[in-house]
């Protein structure tokens, strides 16, 4: 990716194998990037698509054969220390993080009438709160050279009966497109990217029929059409897209 050793990458919400972070951070390996990622059991455990034990050691190993080093950290971002300890964690063992990737979230369908208030809080704390702090520690730690810093949110335009996390990710949005401006001074690019519906187990068949449906390619978009995106922001042919909300949906309207 550079003249540098490998540089470090850090992509929170890697839980399962099939998900869109597991996709990001295998692109990231391919690409030259080490990896540090983080998980949180107890979100998968109360999911519709429940636990996934073996992800973290298959997940590892897929990066591993890419030459990346790996490390992995069980992170709850509701809690406000969770941020500061993934990141003192990470640096202690693979080093400063060059590239943030936040795609982790909590992600409960609800409307205006029936979210709850711990509902709503849960989502602005670990979707919004959290990604701030995540930036915050990105900044305090970042050490690489000018230009080459990366900061990518996953973010999410869905609100109908979907409340506290379409309007959790919009806040999600200014805070990331604001990191480009007010972290200039380091050098480091900020975007979010919309990645628009993508199956990851919990789509029935005639949700992923009808999504297919409404794209002009006929199809549902994958992990790996959002790693493209993170992969190219992440290297220097990337470095000029900067406080951008990118739409890699394809072509949904």
């Amino acid at each position: 990716m550079s003249e540098l050793a490998r540089p470090v990458a850090l992509v929170t919400g890697v839980g399962r194998r099939v998900g869109i972070g597991a996709g990001i951070a295998e692109r990231l390996a391919a690409t030259g990037w080490d990896v540090a990622f983080t998980y949180l059991s107890r979100y998968d455990d109360r999911m519709p698509w429940g636990p996934d034990p073996a992800a973290r050691a298959e997940i590892t190993e897929l990066l591993a054969k890419h030459g990346a080093r790996v490390f992995s950290v069980e992170a709850d971002f509701e809690d406000t220390d969770a941020p500061a300890e993934v990141f003192r964690a990470t640096g202690e063992a693979v080093g400063p993080v060059q590239a943030l990737v936040m795609s982790h979230c909590e992600s409960v369908n609800s409307g205006i009438l029936d979210t709850s208030l711990e509902s709503f809080d849960r989502h602005f704390a670990v979707n919004t709160r959290a990604s701030w702090l995540l930036i915050k520690e990105f900044a305090g730690q970042y050490v690489a050279p000018y230009g080459t810093g990366r900061i990518i949110a996953l973010t999410s335009d869905h609100t109908v009966d979907n409340l506290p996390y379409g309007a959790s990710k919009g806040a999600l949005d200014r805070i990331t497109l604001a990191a480009a401006r007010e972290l200039r001074h380091l050098g480091v690019t900020a975007n979010a990217i919309n990645p628009g519906a993508i199956d990851t187990g919990w789509m029935s068949p005639g949700m992923a029929e009808s999504g297919a449906a409404e794209t002009p390619l006929g199809r549902l978009g994958t992990p790996r059409d959002t790693a493209n995106l993170v992969a190219f922001l992440c290297s220097p042919e990337g470095g000029w897209v900067n406080a951008q909300l990118l739409y890699s949906n394809g072509g949904v309207q």
